[in-house]
């Protein structure tokens, strides 16, 4: 059984005993294996709570700050941030239950509006967001990983990034060798961040309960121009970044039709109630000057506290972040596998470890795409640069939710969420998109001009059935030379994008 899209590509559909019937040129007398279901429940609520909790924590509130210059609005947009995230998080769990295949947001608009926009959000995923969020969660490790070394002065550059270098490395290597020991990596860090925040927070309300309350007279006087409000969203929603991340491995998840809506709605309440709480407990203690000057404000926090144990703050958030990027590339790496499969990416980034079913291929080529962005010395302009791509790509997602219940209203929908969560969601995603970029419109060209750099890429690479013999030969050779240095084969997947 095939589907055949309107411009002539075919793409391998499964047949319910989990053969293929259209296997992809070149791979028609191949044997495959189809992936396991190995992640729990624990599982999902620890990947989503474990690639939230990153980072973003930990520098986005001094983000935040610096644009609204306001304790109570900052407050304010961090409550909002949650309940934006926790709208989205429902809609995908309408999109993740109805398309079970892995992939998130590309394969709902590979779905929804073919291949040409599925191939787009693949090639912005593949040049932009995922690299620049791993990066960014990986200078974070590395800043506090340094820190105790450096109680006087900001660790040096050079070290921040080498250190943001091993943590990359070192993670894929772990994702290549076992899934099993990767999701080891992200429960035991997701309890130990967990536990971090919660000592913040303690900290934070003993400090307030004991009359130091200063830093919250005139909590709303502050910066409020549309511009500096959008910026302060996207630090925000940056640090709730990953609330849709478990829909990118749904075909490895354990009965994902309950799952999934059941580690969105215990992951999500939990996440904003800490982000709040840790939120309030750093400005209870932190001053103004002093939220506005440092990136890493969780150590602010821990020298004024904590006293003697102030080193265990950088150690503990150091290892939050850790678990955080392991979260972002065990999701990119099934990302890309899931665009080989659909034949929207070379065919190495479909390769899996034969006994361990990790995509080594697809894991090593994130990783370098991360080390690359190490060149970005920036880390607030990385994520104003991103942020415009991603909300996009989000709201044409959604767009795309509402688009398939009109054209494809016989689609199995376990979960059905209430109209007005998609619109209130789409209008609020616009609305953090146009309100920056009013007056410095850059990062969204810039983002716009590489998503349509795309479109030639689509028709010469995909769309062209002719292409040379001497693509396919190197094509080929990629992929042999792949197996045979990494013991890899084809995995088919679960599900069917039909």
């Amino acid at each position: 059984m095939t589907d055949r899209y309107a411009n002539g590509v075919t793409t391998s559909l499964v047949e319910p005993n989990g053969r293929s019937s259209a296997a992809p040129a070149g791979d028609d007398a191949e044997e495959k294996i189809v992936l396991k279901r190995k992640l729990t429940l624990i599982n999902g609520v620890a990947i989503i709570v474990g690639t939230i909790i990153g980072s973003g924590i930990f520098i986005a509130p001094t983000g935040v700050f610096r644009y609204t210059e306001s304790v109570g609005s900052s407050l304010l947009i961090w409550s909002a941030c949650g309940i934006l995230s926790t709208i989205g998080a429902l809609c995908y769990a309408e999109l993740g239950t109805s398309i079970t295949r892995s992939g998130g947001d590309y394969a709902y608009l590979l779905v929804s509006f073919g291949p040409l926009v599925g191939f787009l959000r693949l090639w912005i995923a593949l040049l932009i967001i995922r690299p620049t969020t791993q990066t960014i969660v990986a200078l974070t490790f590395a800043h506090y990983a340094a820190k105790p070394f450096f109680q006087d002065c900001d660790p040096p550059e050079g070290a921040v990034k080498l250190l943001a270098a091993i943590c990359l490395t070192l993670l894929t290597a772990i994702n290549c060798l076992s899934v099993k020991v990767s999701m080891k990596v992200q429960d035991v860090f997701t309890v130990g961040k967990l536990l971090a925040l919660i000592m913040i927070i303690l900290a934070g309300l003993y400090y307030m309960a004991t009359g130091q309350l200063e830093n919250f007279n005139n909590p709303w006087e502050g910066t409020y121009t549309a511009r500096n409000i959008g910026y302060a969203f996207y630090n925000g929603l940056f640090a709730f970044g990953g609330w849709n991340y478990l829909n990118f491995v749904t075909e490895e998840l354990q009965d994902p039709y309950k799952n999934l809506p059941r580690a969105i709605w215990i992951a999500m309440p939990l996440v904003t109630g800490i982000y709040v709480l840790v939120n309030l407990a750093y400005f209870a203690v932190v001053s103004k000057p002093e939220m506005l000057s440092s990136l890493a404000v969780a150590v602010t926090f821990g020298n004024s506290v904590f006293g003697p144990l102030a080193f265990m703050v950088p150690i503990f958030v150091a290892l939050s972040t850790f678990g955080g990027v392991n979260g972002v590339l065990f999701t990119s790496a099934r990302l890309f596998a899931t665009g080989a499969q659909e034949g929207h990416l070379p065919k190495f980034f479909q390769l899996f470890h034969v006994k361990q079913q990790t995509p080594i291929p697809s894991l090593i080529f994130t990783c370098l795409m991360s080390l690359l962005m190490l060149l970005t010395d920036n880390v607030y302009q990385l994520i104003n640069y991103f942020s415009s791509v991603l909300w996009l790509s989000v709201v044409a997602s959604i767009a795309g939710m509402l688009w398939l219940r009109h054209k494809r209203p016989d689609l199995p929908r376990p979960i059905k969420v209430n109209l007005a969560l998609p619109i209130i969601f789409m209008v609020s995603c616009v609305a953090l998109v146009l309100l920056p970029n009013l007056d410095e419109p850059g990062n969204l060209l810039v983002g716009i001009g590489i998503t349509l750099a795309g479109i030639p890429f689509y028709y010469i690479f995909i769309a062209w059935q002719k292409k040379p013999k001497c693509y396919g030969r190197l094509s080929n050779s990629v992929v042999e030379i792949c197996r045979a240095i990494f013991n890899t084969t084809v995995i088919e997947s679960n599900e069917a994008l039909k």
